[in-house]
């Protein structure tokens, strides 16, 4: 199973940093994916059978890493996915790229 770094987690959510190559969700390759991974961590730290209630908030792409929110309850779900939907949800995205880069030139 793969190491779940958490940033932040209370009752209604849970922050973790997303690995680069890791899906945000299942997909049709069958790799592991975050709202896997989590469930497994919520259910063996407290202790819950069955399944376990996790909401994906936002997504990143398989090749990006990074921070993602997910709900831990359906309540906080509506609510997170409501401030998504009304643009009060702010994402930021930094880059960093290894190598030269090469200019164009314009022709003027």
């Amino acid at each position: 199973m793969q190491k779940l770094k958490v940033i932040f987690e209370d009752n209604h959510i849970i922050v973790v940093e997303k690995p680069v190559n890791i899906p945000s969700q299942g997909d049709k390759t069958g790799d592991i994916d975050m709202l896997t991974i989590i469930k497994e961590y919520l259910k063996e730290k407290y202790n819950k059978p069955g399944n376990v209630y996790l909401g994906l908030i936002h997504r990143l792409d398989r090749p990006v890493g990074g921070v993602m929110v997910f709900a831990k309850t359906s309540k906080a779900a509506a609510r997170l996915s409501e401030q998504v939907r009304e643009k009060i949800f702010k994402k930021t995205y930094l880059v960093v790229a290894n190598g030269k880069m090469e200019s164009k030139k314009r022709n003027s």
